[in-house]
């Protein structure tokens, strides 16, 4: 018996050090925003939590979902923010239920169609075509208003584009291009444009970096980099072409796993409600929310946005950027 009631001590002992453990453990947030943004979000969890240990750590997007989608609930992450919805659909089978998390009034059609309970939409990144007024004016060059417009000779090495293979932002207007023309007239139009384009940029702010330098005077970028250059003082003008502004959605979720511990609750609830909300409001304004507040100056209103369609849909970027040649 006292073999027994010490054997039963060592295994209670134990167990309290795990609960323990697990319980004191740090909360790990992969962060696929900007870090500048990862950055507040660690300070505002700080703030909101200072009995707990948090760390945001920044993951780039292809990384962040190849780490989750090989180690599962096995994770080192806790929660994934930021991460596009195609990825977040790759990882889907790593992801808890975190039905009735999120009290925010979503904008009709920003809710995931298939995959409502594992994640929350994050963000809206949407595109423009960004003009550098004062090199089309060297230039004596008009202003595009359409794609088709962009084949003119007259705009030869002065275009920029991010590349689709490398860019969530080339991709979007790649695939935004192919809903609207179809594979085959998109693929040619396509080699068309690539007899004015300067670069395809690894990155999606390589356009932005190029028409501040004055190399191009128009780029294919995100609209939320053109206006804070132009609240900097750079002569750039914003442009939306007839198919409208394309864009990606990303979403933010919790790994399995952790739907059962309190700490990473009240975690997740303060990031897909309140600091979405100052994200939306300070960083990231692309609508996605009803009556959704911007104070960012000069960010367009009313944008009109394209036929995003498919644009989750993680096989069919495999396939068109199988056909991608440049």
């Amino acid at each position: 018996m006292k073999k027994v009631f010490v054997l039963l001590s060592v295994i209670t002992v134990s167990l309290l050090f795990l609960v323990t453990r697990n319980k004191d453990q740090t909360i790990i947030v992969y962060s696929c925003m900007e870090q500048f943004r990862g950055e507040e979000l660690q300070k505002q969890l700080d703030e909101r939590f200072p009995d707990l240990s948090i760390r945001v750590m920044y993951m780039p997007t292809a990384k962040a979902a190849a780490k989750i989608h090989m180690e599962g609930d096995a994770s080192d992450a806790d929660m994934i923010v930021g991460l596009e919805t195609s990825y977040m659909s790759y990882i889907q089978d790593a992801l808890s239920d975190i039905s009735g998390y999120s009290a925010l009034p979503f904008m009709e059609g920003l809710t995931p169609a298939d995959h409502d309970n594992l994640y929350v939409t994050w963000e809206r990144q949407a595109g423009a075509f960004i003009i550098n007024q004062k090199v089309l004016d060297k230039y004596g060059l008009p202003i595009p208003q359409s794609y088709e417009d962009l084949l003119d000779p007259a705009y030869r090495d002065l275009i920029a584009m991010p590349d689709p293979k490398s860019s969530g932002t080339g991709y979007f207007f790649y695939k935004s291009l192919v809903n609207t023309m179809g594979d085959e007239a998109a693929l040619s139009y396509i080699d068309a444009l690539e007899e004015n384009i300067k670069l395809f940029s690894e990155s999606g702010s390589g356009p932005i970096k190029l028409l501040i330098q004055g190399e191009v005077a128009i780029g294919l970028g995100l609209t939320f980099q053109a206006v804070n250059e132009l609240n900097n003082g750079n002569d750039f003008l914003i442009l939306y072409p007839k198919e409208g502004s394309p864009y990606s959605l990303t979403g933010t979720g919790l790994i399995k796993g952790r739907e059962d511990d309190e700490d990473m609750q009240a975690v997740f609830t303060f990031i897909v409600n309140d600091f979405l909300l100052y994200d939306k409001e300070y960083f990231s304004p692309e609508q996605i929310l009803k009556d959704q507040v911007n104070t960012i100056a000069n960010y367009p209103q009313d944008i009109p946005y394209a036929d995003m369609r498919g644009i989750d849909d993680m096989s069919e970027k495999e396939r068109l950027l199988a056909l991608w040649k440049y």
